[in-house]
């Protein structure tokens, strides 16, 4: 029996390597980033720290991003959240792992031994039947040759993110998390799917920090820049 060759998500001519989920024309469409700062992502003027890095250091020590929050990946993003496109969770995972490695090549990132994912309070698990932060975190761990866990645990559910101000995001995350592994010594990346005031991230940095992880680095597919 013939196989059917695996399709580009963009323009959905068929694929040479299927599990890339892009073709390299498709690829080269994706809208490129302006300079961003390495810590926080957000746009700076040079390679250096930003600003707003030196006057008000996040809780992280870098952030690597795939896009802005803006189509194709924003799209991608919803489908995978939304629509149960659970496919697309290895071409995302796969343009981030690139983001990654050249920030490693640049010296920016260093070798990570423990992934970890932003977690879903069990209830918003539940109905949605994943989290789509781990479908993104599983390979990503597997093909950076390092342990992937689900070590930090939502204790209580809040309400969405999105819909809050920022303010009003850090007090709702307050007390929201719990670290169930022991990360001592450790340099960890922990992925979400957006990222836009970075409370979520900060939160779980904070406390992954105050147990001894040597580093926290941050992986998103979307950043809100």
């Amino acid at each position: 029996m013939l196989s059917i060759p695996a399709l580009c998500w963009l323009c959905r001519l068929p694929l040479q390597i299927a599990g890339h989920g892009l073709c390299s024309r498709c690829a080269a469409l994706i809208p490129r980033l302006p300079p961003l700062c390495p810590c926080c992502a957000l746009p700076a003027s040079g390679a250096a720290l930003c600003g707003r890095c030196l006057r008000h250091p996040p809780p992280w020590q870098s952030m690597t991003c795939v896009s802005d929050y803006r189509p194709p990946i924003s799209d991608w993003v919803l489908q995978l959240k939304f629509s149960r496109a659970t496919a697309l969770r290895v071409m995302l995972a796969r343009l981030l792992l690139l983001k990654l490695l050249t920030n490693r090549r640049d010296n920016r990132l260093p070798r990570i031994d423990l992934v970890l994912s932003v977690p879903l309070h069990r209830h918003r698990a539940w109905r949605r039947g994943y989290n789509q932060a781990e479908l993104i975190a599983k390979p990503l761990a597997r093909w950076l040759g390092c342990e992937y866990r689900e070590g930090v645990r939502r204790r209580r559910q809040g309400a969405i993110q999105h819909a809050l101000a920022a303010a009003a995001r850090k007090k709702n995350l307050r007390g929201a998390f719990h670290l169930e592994m022991s990360v001592l010594g450790r340099h960890i990346l922990l992925i979400d799917d957006v990222v836009t005031t970075g409370s979520t991230v900060s939160e779980i940095s904070r406390i992954l920090l105050a147990q001894g992880a040597a580093s926290v680095h941050i992986g998103c597919l979307c950043r809100t820049l």
